[in-house]
């Protein structure tokens, strides 16, 4: 029986999303919707779904924290939204939050999503 390879680090999960091709960062954009950085689709929150969160946290720098969202679109490509979190996020744009708050979630196994 294969056992699952355990995740701890941000890196480390990035690495596997690659290695599956599910390596499509989506970002905001100045027109307060996300865009796929590498399927250059536009995004309103209704498109996405959250299938996925994953919350790291540095040894000693809050300023470490950080958070993945894994998402998945309309046509079922999975892309993801990082970002630190709390009052260190690097999301300059107001809406960003509010623009978070509206998509779904629908928390999904990884298994199914890295099989």
């Amino acid at each position: 029986m294969e056992h699952p390879i355990e995740m701890n680090t941000l890196s480390q999960v990035l690495e596997k999303l690659r290695l599956k091709g599910l390596d499509n960062e989506i970002k905001m954009t100045d027109h307060g919707k996300m865009q796929g950085v590498g399927i250059n689709k536009i995004y309103n929150p209704e498109d996405l779904t959250i299938i996925k969160t994953y919350r790291f946290e540095g040894d000693s720098d809050p300023a470490d924290n950080s958070i993945l969202y894994l998402l998945e679109d309309k046509d079922k490509q999975i892309g993801y939204i990082l970002d630190a979190y709390g009052m260190y996020s690097s999301q300059e744009n107001a809406g960003f939050d509010d623009f978070l708050k509206k998509i779904p979630t629908a928390d999904r196994d990884m298994q199914e999503l890295f099989s």
